[in-house]
């Protein structure tokens, strides 16, 4: 099984909630999707950047929504004892089971 493994900070400036990361969240996905349509003329607009500036900007917004997913996580262990490392091996068996990943040999 092929995997990108990213690993993220822990943010040590800020108190986030469930609430407020999801909200971020939110706003970061939507930043990235305007990356993505925008940056690409999909809106009909011309587009006067490079295409490698367009990717490094998607990249960008798509760290963002990374970085804010992770934050998420850290508020769930460490407010709600959520166990994300379980979650995570129920998430790749639901992956198997929907098919769209084959089980390591």
């Amino acid at each position: 099984m092929k995997k990108k493994i990213v690993a993220l900070p822990r943010l040590n400036k800020l108190s986030p909630t469930m609430e407020s990361t999801a909200l971020k969240l939110m706003e970061e996905t939507g930043e990235l999707a305007q990356a993505i349509g925008k940056l690409r003329g999909l809106n009909g607009e011309r587009v006067d950047i490079s295409q490698d500036e367009v990717m490094k900007q998607i990249t960008r917004e798509l760290l963002d929504v990374a970085q804010t997913a992770v934050s998420m996580m850290f508020v769930l262990e460490e407010q709600y004892g959520v166990d994300i490392e379980r979650a995570l091996e129920e998430h790749i068996l639901k992956l198997i089971n929907k098919g769209y990943l084959t089980p390591e040999e």
